[in-house]
């Protein structure tokens, strides 16, 4: 699950950094932890006084008053319940001044929040300083930024969790569905025909009865879709129509087969989850392209072998192979996810962390979203055939994995730190007559940057020694298949005679560097507090939601900054 969680995050910020070049409304599903108590800052206002007196700026006294900005209410502890018995949809942020992906929310949110309120709707928008407000903090276990709440007709004790998208689009239909009526009740063919054919994905359970305990289910799965729009129909007439002759879920869509049934249970029990997965699995197309809207849908299919086929869409014989791939696109279906990169567009990232290059074009690679493991197909081989095999190979767990390496410098030991690439890493940090301390990094890591001239002086210092080695690699261009590195800098010592590889964590300084080498143990002194990630959750809930979006200011980037 780590692996799989890691590498979601890395590929995920990949495409989403490219994508935010090209689309303005591209979601960020990031948050950012609150750890960095330093950065907080106190709400202050300025109180003028007389000319010439210096202004000094006090906190500003609570009241049950509710004040707004950019038609946003401004919540705390005092007005807090008041805001809640006068609004009957009420979304409230939790956000702290620093964090970057609620400065980035800050206009979208005012801007629905100013769009609702010239509607005269029920449904308002609200914020709360988290950093600020202790009690709210721990009442509603905030642990990382922004984090938006629903609060209906008051009620404070269970507040919904916002899923939806950061757009002003993307909220608005959110809080729609939450505040009305939920999903139509489709009573005639004429109006089902209508209904789907309105819409790109549709979701229809045909239901005996719409009281039924696997209706509830529906019903209220139905408020989390984005991307579909959902209906219910007990009419003998619409089942008919659509030639449905039991309880059941089918999911109509404008493309592919046209349409995907999901049966219910003999028992006429409605599974959530499987349900779920049935519907993000047949919402994507079997071929499909990336753009800025499908980055989501790609990563939460559920589905971790993706088959990314690299081409140019301006040579007419390499988008011919698209075409021919839905064969086998067909022939995987709910076991690999077949994804078109075009080469021509902006994706210089993503091309990189796959190590091809746009005269690569055409040319496969295949990634295990579980292990990392990437697959790939000798260049000038690639054809239908070919493909078939490598995802038949792999799909059975024979297929061989692939580590990308540079070519050896050859001055790589000539400087006081050590350059090293995949070709050559066994037989330097491996080596049982050495210890090895080796940084590994990205050139475009700001902390990494920070980091090089100690990394120098550590070199200098220890180039007269024969057993020790300070080296470091380039983690973006090189990969050992035995190590996973998910944040840059990232520091791993490998100590003489084949003994356990220790993950430094200590303090990044000349001295205690020094003292970790001579005595050959972690310091207790750390950089946990400080690190921007905890990939395996930034405190609390779901261990994967906060892994793939947690952030924390610190000084470790991790490869989803890209």
């Amino acid at each position: 699950m780590r692996t799989h969680t890691l590498l979601t995050v890395a590929l995920l910020g990949l495409l989403l950094w490219t994508s935010c070049s090209q689309a303005s409304d591209t979601e960020s599903k990031e948050e950012e932890t609150q750890e960095d108590s330093s950065k907080e800052t106190e709400t202050t206002e300025e109180t003028p006084g007389e000319e010439g007196e210096t202004e000094e700026a006090t906190k500003k006294e609570k009241t049950t008053e509710i004040e707004e900005e950019n038609n946003v209410m401004v919540l705390h502890n005092i007005n807090f319940d008041r805001a809640l018995s006068e609004n009957q949809y009420l979304l409230v942020e939790f956000y702290a001044t620093w964090c970057g992906h609620c400065k980035e929310l800050e206009p979208i949110y005012a801007e629905v929040a100013g769009m609702l309120k010239e509607e005269g709707s029920a449904m308002r928008l609200a914020k709360v300083e988290a950093t600020e407000e202790p009690e709210l903090t721990l009442e509603f276990e905030i642990q990382g930024f922004p984090v938006l709440e629903l609060f209906i007709n008051g009620d404070r004790k269970k507040p919904i969790k916002y899923t939806g998208k950061r757009s002003k689009e993307g909220i608005i239909q959110w809080m729609k569905r939450h505040a009305g009526p939920g999903a139509p009740v489709l009573d005639s063919a004429d109006s089902a025909a209508q209904f789907i054919e309105s819409h790109n994905i549709t979701v229809v359970g045909f239901f005996d009865n719409l009281e039924s305990e696997a209706a509830k289910v529906f019903k209220a799965l139905a408020l989390n879709f984005d991307d579909a729009e959902f209906a219910l129909s007990a009419s003998p007439e619409v089942f008919l129509k659509y030639e449905v002759k039991a309880n059941s879920v089918v999911l109509f869509k404008k493309f592919d087969e046209g349409r995907a049934d999901f049966p219910l249970s003999e028992e006429g029990v409605l599974n959530p989850e499987n349900l779920t997965a049935f519907i993000k699995q047949n919402s994507l197309e079997l071929v499909i392209s990336f753009r800025p809207e499908t980055v989501e849908l790609i990563f939460n299919s559920g589905i971790h072998l993706h088959s990314l086929l690299f081409i140019n869409s301006a040579v007419e014989s390499q988008t011919a192979l698209v075409d021919k791939s839905r064969t086998i696109a067909k022939e995987f279906k709910g076991k690999m996810l077949f994804v078109v990169i075009d080469v021509a567009a902006a994706l210089d990232n993503v091309l990189n962390y796959f190590g091809v290059s746009k005269t690569d074009a055409p040319t496969v690679r295949l990634i295990d979203m579980e292990t990392g493991k990437k697959f790939s197909i000798a260049a000038g081989d690639l054809s239908i055939d070919s493909l078939r095999q490598l995802c038949q190979d792999v799909a059975a767990g024979s297929a061989k994995p692939y580590y990308r390496s540079e070519e050896i410098p050859e001055d790589w030991n000539k400087g006081p730190v050590k350059v090293l690439v995949g070709k050559n890493f066994e037989s330097v940090a491996l080596d049982p007559t050495k210890n090895v301390f080796v940084e590994f990094y990205a050139p475009w890591c700001g902390h990494c940057k920070d980091l090089t001239p100690i990394w120098e002086q550590l070199g200098e210092k220890y180039s007269d020694r024969d057993d020790i080695i300070i080296a470091k690699m380039d983690a973006t261009a090189n990969e050992v298949e035995s190590l996973t590195i998910s944040g840059f800098p990232t520091l791993k010592y490998f100590p003489a005679d084949g003994k356990e590889v220790v993950d430094y964590t200590g303090n990044r300084d000349l001295e205690t560097f020094s003292r970790f080498l001579e005595d050959g143990v972690l310091p207790t002194e750390s950089n946990e507090e400080e690190d921007e990630f905890d990939k395996e959750g930034g405190g609390g809930g779901d261990d994967e939601e906060v892994a793939e979006s947690a952030e924390v200011p610190t000084n470790t980037t991790s490869k989803d900054e890209l």
